[in-house]
């Protein structure tokens, strides 16, 4: 089965909302009808544990992190999805930022 369209889920930390929006705007992700900059954004807690070897933006190696994160959704083509994924890790801090595509089966659009 195609897939028109993917949701990206992106989690970011707030301070960096605004450099995602401006990305996200310019590469026309979010664009719905004669909308841009639609997408929604989520207050998350996020957990994770630096391995060795990291170079981590928040946390110790080896210590159980704990932070408030943003996670942000957006409605983009299928063929826009690794574009708009390399645009977004040219503005996201972590070393290894979770950016999930999922297909959309139907859309109201």
């Amino acid at each position: 089965m195609d897939f028109k369209y993917c949701k990206l889920e992106i989690f970011i930390p707030e301070t960096h909302l605004p450099a995602l929006q401006k990305t996200l705007r310019e590469v026309d992700a979010g664009h719905i009808g004669n909308y841009d900059s639609c997408m929604s954004s989520s207050e998350v807690i996020g957990y994770w544990r630096p391995l060795e070897g990291c170079n981590p933006y928040i946390g110790n190696e080896g210590e159980i992190s704990k932070e408030p994160e943003v996670k942000v959704e957006v409605t983009v083509f299928t063929e826009a999805v690794d574009r708009t994924i390399e645009a977004i890790k040219k503005v996201h801090p972590y070393e290894e930022p979770v950016i999930n595509a999922i297909p959309i089966l139907r859309t109201s659009f």
